[in-house]
């Protein structure tokens, strides 16, 4: 288990702002603050050399210069986890262009705090498992192959599209950002989608269509004309009258899944 703490760097023009942040996350056993930079140019120069896994980055650090202006100094991969902390609505969609994991809106509470911290942590765990993962492929694949060497076959075929990274959910005067690992299946609403994920649900203005060429095919899965589910929540299949199935989440969830749909499904799940 990843027990290294989230390292986090606070980037704020006012000086209050920045103590709050840093009272809320010293509650927090599981992060340490590593910094904090007041104006674009000390908060490009620290992001470069502390690497911090995460940001809380304030969008209007100057009257010449913004938090985007601070990410565009800085290589896209070498980039960390992103926060955005301000009291205009306006650079929501900017945000979720540059991939930023949540948007805090000025002035928000303890709750909303702790919700977009929580999100931020599970990414990172995330994000350190998969690197460790290619890590381990990467060792695995450099050592000598055991025994003859294989026949040559046909050329691989093109990977699965990934998935969007994260989808933007405007709730009044707030947007937040639900990372699409996180969805448990999605169903059609009218003109609308209704994402489920933990336990919560969240109405965005996206037809099922469109909803489904964003996302992985190999992960998410069409079950029903109004159905999507996450294949990494199916626990198991249950056999209906008139040779149907229904798709059982592992929260209990129950979805009738189309006979047309039925044998796709069964095999992407390696029933055959």
């Amino acid at each position: 288990m990843d027990s290294a703490p989230i390292r986090v760097l606070l980037v704020d023009d006012e000086v209050l702002a920045r103590s709050t942040l840093r009272l809320l996350l010293s509650k927090d056993p599981e992060v340490e603050v590593i910094g904090e930079a007041g104006s674009p140019a000390d908060a490009a120069a620290k992001i470069r050399s502390l690497s911090p896994d995460l940001v809380f980055l304030d969008v209007q650090l100057s009257p010449r210069k913004t938090g985007f202006d601070v990410l565009s100094e800085i290589d896209e991969a070498s980039r960390p986890v992103v926060v955005f902390v301000t009291a205009h609505e306006i650079h929501a969609l900017r945000a979720f262009e540059v991939h930023a994991l949540d948007y805090l809106l000025k002035p928000f509470d303890d709750d909303r705090f702790a919700l977009a911290l929580t999100r931020a942590k599970a990414h990172i765990r995330s994000l350190r498992a998969h690197d460790l993962a290619r890590q381990l492929v990467a060792v695995l694949g450099s050592a000598p192959p055991r025994g003859p060497a294989p026949l040559p076959s046909t050329p691989p075929s093109t990977p699965p599209p990934r998935p969007q990274g994260r989808i933007a959910i405007k709730s009044g005067a707030r947007v937040s950002f639900l990372p699409v690992q996180e969805i448990d299946w999605i169903e059609a609403e009218d003109y609308y989608v209704e994402l489920h994920a933990g336990g919560a649900s969240h109405l965005i203005r996206e037809s099922m269509r469109d909803m489904e060429a964003q996302l992985d095919p190999q992960k998410f899965v069409r079950i029903h004309r109004s159905t999507i589910v996450n294949l990494d929540r199916v626990k198991e299949l249950r056999t209906l009258l008139g040779g149907e199935y229904a798709v059982v989440l592992a929260d209990g969830t129950e979805l009738k899944c189309s006979r047309s749909r039925r044998d796709h499904i069964c095999a992407l799940l390696g029933l055959g």
